[in-house]
């Protein structure tokens, strides 16, 4: 590998800060036409403008409007570039990223590999450690030339650019700048889509466009970004026409939107997956007994068969349908098409009660059993219903079946450890791949290497296990796809898990808005358009 000199953060910003002003004010930019102005309601409050402060699903939508990222994600959870416009692997703990040249920050001043390398130390550096989950695996960050970086990572990491997409790119002359200075406005300049104009905690962002964007501008003169957790009062400010888009469309005003001759609803799929653990150790599982309340000398769903079976008796469609209202996709696997590791050899099992019933048959379980399954009231979308459907739908193929549902603060105490028998499981696979929920959920619980922490089925498949530990060492995307494939396809083709659905994005709009919602369920207004465009 070429000599890369260590790069500190100089003085050298300032000369640019001056000379980006002169320029400002010898070649002002030409205005838009258009004059439009989107204000969106979100459902949840981002609590700074810091990019660097807090990591939440809030704070990362609110910054990406102001600062961009080397690697923009995708709403399908793609890497794509942004100020990076390629990069490689120089060796297993090395990457090089060739940076976007002309990028203007709001003040004027060029975009070049100084702000990377503050960027990326300040994240990994700053007290909150906010962005340790993303920060943890990076050694140093030096320059080749004013725009090529090389990130160090202390271990190979393949998912170092998932990493770097979740890390904003700010000035390199604010980098010792305080949260209260990014809050005020004074620091927050990015090289984004829109410049801040104002900023009330708990209330709204105020945005103006970036006429100079590389990536082209926004049709949005004025962007404002108003934070209503308050689902009333959200879809209230939607119907008196204050607000142009809400996020989290609440079940209750549903048929008011649809029924609205200047209002709609926009559906998309995130990246939650809700599924069923089902308990696979070799000693008789707790809340499954005979028929008589008598103890079982094995735990019948060890069996693919039951498991199987299980599956068919579920009427997914129908759930989603009208358990969900409509608000969640039948699931099959971890991702959907589209995402890394999907894969096209999973067979999907079809509603098929009488099939069940002969299943159990075979597996010798035609009397069926006793069963209680277990889940969370509140913590996920209309949980608890679901899981009564559930319950019903077991009993009807013989399996008679009795549902607890607890508060998320006591329930989450044992869901994990291998106390239930079946029980309601979710994850939210914001990676947009499979390693993330797999290592999880389905690996072999091992405290040393960090997996199977959320495994309280007790899955413990040596291939699965063989397989991840070779993806996640495995730098090359190319060659770690078909190994992620192979583990959806031995999970769901087994049925380790038992996959219901994936909970679905729901807005609401005026109908002169389109919107194609994101996996990760960001509202970016810079993806807002106007419907006649």
């Amino acid at each position: 590998m070429e000599t890369i000199m260590s790069l500190t953060p100089t003085l050298g910003k300032a000369c640019k800060a001056g000379f980006g002003l002169l320029l400002g004010l010898a070649l002002p930019s030409m205005a838009m036409a258009a004059d439009a102005s989107l204000t969106i309601g979100m459902s949840t409050t981002f609590t700074t403008v810091d990019p660097h402060e807090t990591s939440s699903s809030p704070n990362n939508a609110a910054s990406r409007h102001i600062f961009d990222s080397l690697i923009n994600r995708g709403g399908a959870a793609e890497n794509n570039p942004q100020l990076a416009t390629d990069w490689k692997v120089l060796d297993p703990t090395h990457w090089e990223f060739h940076l976007r040249k002309g990028v203007k920050f709001h003040d004027g001043t060029t975009f070049d590999a100084e702000d990377v390398i503050a960027s990326l130390l300040r994240a990994r550096d700053k007290p909150s450690q906010a962005f340790a989950s993303y920060t943890r695996n990076i050694k140093d960050v030096t320059e080749s030339d004013p725009y090529t970086v090389v990130v160090e990572t202390t271990v190979p990491d393949p998912m170092i650019l998932n990493s770097l997409s979740r890390i904003r790119i700010i000035s390199a002359d604010h980098a010792k700048d305080s949260v209260a200075d990014f809050d005020s406005g004074k620091a927050a300049i990015g090289t984004g889509p829109f410049k801040f104009v104002s900023y009330s905690p708990g209330d709204r962002l105020v945005l103006e466009r970036n006429d100079d964007y590389f990536a082209g501008p926004s049709e949005w003169k004025n962007v404002t970004l108003r934070m209503i957790p308050d689902n009333g009062a959200r879809l209230a400010a939607l119907l008196s026409g204050d607000l142009d888009l809400i996020e989290t469309m609440p079940a209750e005003g549903v048929d008011r939107v649809e029924n609205s001759d200047k209002l709609q609803l926009i559906r998309g799929q995130s990246t939650r997956l809700v599924f069923l653990g089902v308990n696979v150790m070799d000693a008789p599982t707790a809340f499954i007994t005979a028929k008589d309340g008598s103890k079982l000398e094995k735990n019948p769903l060890q069996d693919e068969r039951v498991r199987r079976a299980l599956l068919m008796s579920i009427n997914r469609p129908a759930i989603v349908d009208r358990v969900m209202q409509k608000n969640g996709t039948v699931a099959d696997q971890f991702v959907a098409k589209g995402y890394f590791g999907h894969s096209d050899a999973v067979e999907p099992v079809k509603y098929d009660p009488a099939g069940a019933k002969k299943l159990l048959e075979e597996a010798g379980w035609g009397d069926g059993f006793k069963m209680t399954i277990q889940g969370p009231a509140g913590r996920y979308v209309n949980d608890s219903a679901v899981l009564q459907a559930v319950g019903q739908m077991f009993s009807r193929i013989g399996i008679e079946t009795a549902v607890e549902v607890m508060p998320w603060s006591m329930y989450s105490k044992k869901y994990t450890t291998g106390d239930y028998s079946v029980f309601l499981g979710s994850w939210g696979i914001n990676t947009g791949e499979v390693s993330n929920p797999a290592l999880a959920v389905v690996a072999g619980r091992d405290e040393e290497k960090g997996t199977g922490r959320y495994n309280g089925g007790g899955v413990n498949d040596p291939k699965i296990n063989k397989l991840l530990d070779e993806a996640t060492s495995t730098l090359d995307e190319a060659s770690r796809k078909p190994l992620l494939e192979k583990v959806s396809e031995l999970t769901f083709n087994k049925l380790w898990i038992l996959p219901l659905h994936y909970e679905n994005v729901v807005l609401a709009a005026k109908k002169s808005i389109s919107y194609a919602p994101r996996g990760d369920k960001y509202t970016l207004a810079y993806d807002v358009k106007s419907a006649a465009k």
